[in-house]
């Protein structure tokens, strides 16, 4: 019997994903589902298994990280919501990566691929798995976000960030808008912006950030302060003077 070891720090993701796996491949084992990679590394004294999903960022300890100790001795399948990441991997010899979040097609696909594997011996993945992990070390992120994340009560909604109106600070959380609801999460605006891409997300004011493709325009009040009017929305958002040169032409 094939076995497995899943490692992603997202709870409700790492439950969605271990039962996708259950009605795809019965026979896969996942004798360990854990929340981080320093639990991989627990199970792993324990086991090796066949095959690792790992989710590529967590904290304390990454899955990449995790596939440096593994070393050759169990296929690897990265968990990611940035392409370039995983891409790296899979061109170099990781046996495949699934983008969050998981679609029961691509992941039917991955274990068609994962089944071929379970006769052949891992790669060592050591050299590109050096330069993932400095990448994540220093903080560059190759692609885009593409979801954003947020816990709604006890469910978890992964938003495309296309349909994101804005972002505003809310105290401790940011308020994540769409066209249909809204959303909190914990990454602050700062965060945010790094993983955003500055020509669709522009900052207006240093606790709002707003999808350009939502503007339906931008007035003005008394004293000269900009307000930005987004589609389908009843509120205007204000626009810091730092920021006003944004819309000199509008």
């Amino acid at each position: 019997m094939p076995t497995a070891i899943l490692a992603e720090d997202e709870p409700i993701l790492r439950t969605q994903l271990e039962g996708k796996l259950g009605k795809l491949w019965p026979e896969l084992e996942i004798f360990a589902s854990v929340e981080d990679g320093a639990a991989a590394l627990e199970a792993l004294e324990e086991r090796i298994p066949d095959f690792m999903f790992l989710d590529i960022q967590m904290p304390e300890m990454t899955g990449v990280e995790v596939a440096r100790h593994v070393a050759g001795r169990a296929h690897v399948v990265f968990v990611t919501a940035y392409d370039d990441y995983a891409i790296q991997a899979f061109e170099t010899g990781a046996v495949d990566y699934i983008l969050k979040p998981v679609s029961d097609e691509r992941l039917a696909v991955t274990v068609e691929r994962l089944k071929a594997k379970l006769a052949t011996a891992p790669v060592d993945l050591q050299g590109v798995l050096g330069r993932i992990s400095e990448q994540l070390r220093s903080g560059a992120r190759p692609e885009r976000l593409v979801w954003i994340k947020a816990t709604v009560g006890q469910n978890l909604r992964l938003i495309p960030i296309a349909e994101v109106l804005y972002f505003q600070s809310d105290e401790k959380y940011t308020r994540v808008v769409t066209a249909e609801s809204e959303a909190l999460i914990k990454t602050p605006i700062r965060e945010l912006l790094d993983g955003l891409d500055p020509d669709l997300f522009w900052q207006i004011h240093r606790s709002t950030v707003i999808n350009v493709n939502a503007v339906a325009g931008v007035i003005r009040d008394f004293r000269g302060q900009a307000h930005v009017k987004i589609k389908g929305k009843g509120e205007t958002l204000v626009v810091s003077r730092i920021y006003s040169h944004l819309f000199k032409q509008m």
